[in-house]
């Protein structure tokens, strides 16, 4: 049989137990005829306390990303090494690399580097030597040989990117969830796990905050037509009669579990920032972005407002929680370009969001989730969407009810689908 990428996160290898669970799991795969590379997160919360530890050592002084590299790397090497002498209990050979060691090349952007190769050589002598490869998810190396990290999540990208690169037959990303679901569980309790879901749905639900697949892995999968499967490590095992369906996340979704929408999203790691007044003239915009594209920033949605003949406009934004001290130093730098613009700020507001392929060609969509939050009183603050996405900002203090309101207006607890019309209806759509 073929090659097999299995990803096992932290709460997969949380304790000792877990990893020889994890373990188990891997050595019935093996059983099965199954070449097979095993990515591991971190343990538990490893990453979180060493970020704590770094601050407690630093002080008030902002820690050198290069040094917090080499100290966050080191979190999935005590996982790695772990899980090799638990396989090696169970009597399966096996041997664990770092990143850099698995052929994981990258630029030199410290915390949230970038993959620009992965050379697998070392894997495949170790595949062809019958062992089971453990690999440090989440690192790489530059070609100066400086250690960088992926930024958070990164593991997901390695595996994928280790599947695209050794050509294997299949991935998994083994999660403490088992699958994608309709929206979190934890806000909304109807929630049901899919079946499917493509790329595209995918990357919307990340972006909109979903925490289910870093964005960068899944947008890797989809440029190299990597299709994989979201399990649960902590479901039955195999040897157990456990039954592993999962979500499969695809190119295209089946007939048989297309849906005009998929899926809602909570953002609760979001800042609005809005400038009041800038010049309504051609090349501010272009400055202001520029200056965030410098600072590496990204921002999530942008809404500017301006009539006919006017001379100012307003610019809202939305940014991660985590960078907004960044992005108000970026904006009132700039605003000293253009007297009389004002900051405002709140972090005070989530995003809401909807995700469906079939939002663009189905009628009534937005109107059906701005009543849903009307019907509970809930005020829209910010409006944005894609073609098979509409977000809204909301207070924080709603948007659970907000996101269980729109999912209930969908329908997204039942199994089939359903379609909405402008006057409100939904209609099951036809097989």
């Amino acid at each position: 049989m073929g090659i097999v990428v299995q990803k096992y996160g932290g709460s997969s290898v949380a304790t000792p137990e877990r990893i020889l669970r994890v373990a188990r799991r891997v050595a019935w795969y093996r059983r099965q005829g199954h070449d097979l590379v095993v990515v591991v997160s971190a343990m538990g919360e490893t990453t979180d306390q060493l970020l704590a530890l770094a601050a407690e050592v630093s002080g008030d002084a902002r820690p050198s990303p290069r040094e917090m590299d080499m100290l966050l790397a080191t979190g999935e090497q005590v996982s790695i090494a772990l899980l090799a002498m638990a396989l090696h209990r169970l009597g399966v050979p096996a041997i664990s690399l770092t990143g850099p060691q698995a052929g994981f090349r990258t630029d030199s952007t410290h915390r949230n580097a970038r993959i620009l190769e992965v050379r697998p050589d070392r894997v495949r002598r170790e595949l062809q030597d019958g062992k089971v490869v453990v690999v440090a998810g989440f690192q790489g190396m530059t070609a100066e040989g400086e250690i960088t990290t992926l930024g958070r999540g990164g593991s997901d990208l390695t595996a994928i990117a280790l599947a695209a690169a050794l050509g294997a037959d299949a991935c998994q990303i083994f999660t403490d969830v088992d699958g994608v679901y309709t929206a979190d569980p934890r806000i909304v309790p109807t929630a049901r796990r899919l079946p499917e879901i493509s790329y595209d749905e995918l990357l919307e639900l990340a972006a909109a905050g979903s925490q289910v697949m870093q964005l960068r892995s899944v947008e890797f999968a989809k440029q190299h037509g990597v299709e994989f499967q979201v399990l649960s490590s902590l479901a039955p095992l195999p040897e157990e009669g456990g039954n592993e369906e999962g979500t499969r996340v695809v190119a295209q979704v089946n007939k048989e579990f297309q849906r005009p929408v998929t899926g809602v999203a909570v953002n609760f790691r979001v800042a609005r920032i809005t400038l009041l007044g800038v010049p309504d003239r051609p090349g501010v915009a272009a400055r202001l972005f520029r200056a965030f594209a410098e600072k590496k920033i990204v921002i999530d949605d942008i809404v500017q407002s301006g009539g006919p003949g006017s001379t100012h406009a307003d610019i809202s934004i939305t940014v991660a929680r985590d960078d907004l001290d960044t992005s108000l130093a970026i904006c009132r730098d700039v605003m000293q370009e253009w007297p009389g613009t004002e900051l405002v700020y709140d972090v005070d507001v989530a995003k809401v969001s909807i995700v469906g392929s079939g939002i663009a060609s189905h009628y009534g969509i937005g109107a059906a989730m701005f009543e849903a939050l009307a019907e509970k009183g809930i005020n829209i603050e910010m409006i944005t969407g894609s073609e098979i996405k509409i977000s809204c900002l909301v207070r924080a203090s709603r948007a659970a009810e907000a996101a269980q309101a729109v999912h209930d207006r969908f329908g997204l607890e039942a199994e089939h689908p359903q379609l909405v019309g402008t006057d409100g209806a939904t209609a099951t759509q036809s097989r």
